[in-house]
């Protein structure tokens, strides 16, 4: 085993030998297992932490690791729980409201890929490209700062919420710190967002396609997505001031830069139109700023926020460190101008009362340090390679698919299948082969134009597994497919 070996890989082997040792027997030493896998002292702990957890081994300080005593088995209770089958379907009052609640639009995202499958279906830097020693410096400080464990403001340490202001406004100052809730990441800002601005039961106007969080939160809550197409320049304004007065909406959700799934950047003059398009409305723009640290390295200069540009209070602001960073950095901020802000801030008060204050310190402490900008360049010079390899593969190993959008920034690709392809036979086959893709209808409200699947450049470890996933996408494409009427 090799240095680079997991620490699920590791514990799955230690799990199959517990066995071997009688309940209360010492298992070897951590100094024997590093030698004998080949591994760190750290990949070494943090595996025997797993077994820890699950109760098959007892680490004793000092004096090693023990297998754990038998515990009887568990009993499943017996029950009925037919009648939660009514409890949760019923809709009290007002039924023409139906919320459905489920996560299957995200699961792609979050669900483990099997052994040997190259995941090009997730939403986040492999842990190869992520900042973790930076991370971990930035949390030994934070954790050290006075007052860290305690309870911070409900709105956001302060520092924190004066650096969101300043990375939304800009140079100019036109977003200031008490415009700014810090909050647990971009999807809790989103779903704050929407419960405070729009009623259960009313139109909410999405780009379409769309992000699918943005989808299962709407849903969720109750209202009722409407598509407006998107085209290279970001969201048909003409289509959108048609469906506001359509809908009578009073919520329009957008990506403005590097929107998920297309990659499209929102054009100077949509971006006048979708202001004034909404101010005329009387509606809020939520925008969901969630790949600015993701340009390539090649990207034009990136036009500045909505946000900074509305005197009004007609954006509501969305962005987060997630992407840039890691899965785990659930740091996110909201900004947004007059009453709106302090409904935002009872929404989120209820919800979650705060952002724990050390996970903001160490926000904090990392986007202050010069590994900050040194994970920016990496991250710049990384996507633009990933995506010449990327789309070299493509052409040399799927032809007749097609690519009508390459984008300067993000990390995801917007791939077009064959006319008549069964996209979910395709996704499927895909998986049997070892790849895993997102399917393209989970990025629609409405029916879907044509097939297609959403791929992600920055989930594998590097360009040789970019490489072998675009061959073996050429498999299932080989193969007859037939077009599904279901």
């Amino acid at each position: 085993m090799h240095e680079r070996s997991s620490v699920s890989e590791l514990a799955g082997l230690l799990r199959q030998e517990v066995d071997r040792y009688s309940p209360g027997e010492k298992l070897p030493s951590s100094r024997t297992l590093i030698d004998r896998f080949r591994v760190s002292p750290v990949t070494v702990s943090r595996a025997l932490a797993v077994l820890a957890a699950e109760g098959l081994v007892v680490t004793r300080p000092g004096a090693g690791a023990f297998r754990a005593e038998a515990r009887p088995a568990a009993r499943a209770p017996s029950g009925d729980t037919s009648w939660q089958q009514v409890a949760l379907s019923a809709e009290p009052g007002d039924r023409t409201v139906p919320r459905s609640v489920e996560a299957s639009r995200v699961c792609a995202t979050f669900t483990s890929t099997p052994s040997g499958t190259i995941d090009l279906a997730g939403g986040y830097l492999h842990a190869s490209l992520q900042p973790e020693r930076a991370l971990a410096a930035a949390l030994g400080r934070a954790g050290r700062r006075p007052g860290a464990w305690g309870r911070p403001p409900v709105e956001g340490v302060e520092a924190l919420r004066a650096w969101f202001a300043r990375a939304i406004g800009g140079p100019d100052g036109s977003v200031a710190a008490s415009d700014v809730l810090i909050t647990a990441g971009g999807q809790s800002a989103l779903t704050t967002a929407l419960r405070a601005l729009a009623p259960p039961g009313a139109p909410v106007l999405v780009e379409s396609p769309t992000y699918p969080g943005v989808l299962a939160a709407a849903y969720a809550s109750g209202l009722h997505p409407v598509p407006v197409p998107v085209d290279a320049d970001g969201v048909r304004t003409d289509l959108l001031a048609e469906a506001f007065r359509a809908t009578g909406a009073r919520v329009f959700f957008c990506q403005p830069l590097y929107q998920n799934p297309t990659g499209a950047v929102l054009s100077a003059e949509r971006r006048r139109d979708v202001l004034r398009i909404a101010r005329a409305a009387g509606a809020f723009v939520v925008e969901d700023d969630f790949a600015r640290g993701l340009a390539h390295a090649d990207a034009p200069p990136q036009p500045p926020t909505l946000a900074s540009e509305d005197p009004d209070g007609v954006v509501v602001h969305v962005t987060s460190l997630t992407k840039f960073v890691s899965p785990s950095l659930r740091v996110g901020a909201l900004a947004a101008r007059g009453p709106v802000v302090e409904r935002l801030r009872a929404v989120q008060l209820i919800d979650s009362f705060f952002v724990p204050r050390p996970l903001q310190e160490a926000a904090l402490e990392l986007v202050g340090s010069p590994a900050w900008a040194r994970h920016a360049r990496t991250v710049a010079a990384e996507l633009l390679s990933r995506r010449g390899v990327f789309l070299d593969a493509v052409r040399r190993e799927l032809p007749s698919v097609a690519l009508d959008h390459v984008p300067p920034g993000g990390f995801h690709l917007w791939l077009r299948l064959p006319d008549g392809t069964d996209e979910a036979a395709f996704v499927a086959g895909a998986l049997r082969v070892g790849v895993a893709v997102a399917p393209g209808r989970l990025y629609y409200a409405a029916e879907p134009p044509a097939a297609h699947v959403r791929v992600c450049v920055a989930a594998v470890a590097g360009e040789a597994e970019l490489v072998e996933g675009v061959r073996r996408l050429g498999l299932p494409l080989a193969r007859p497919f037939t077009v599904s009427w279901g």
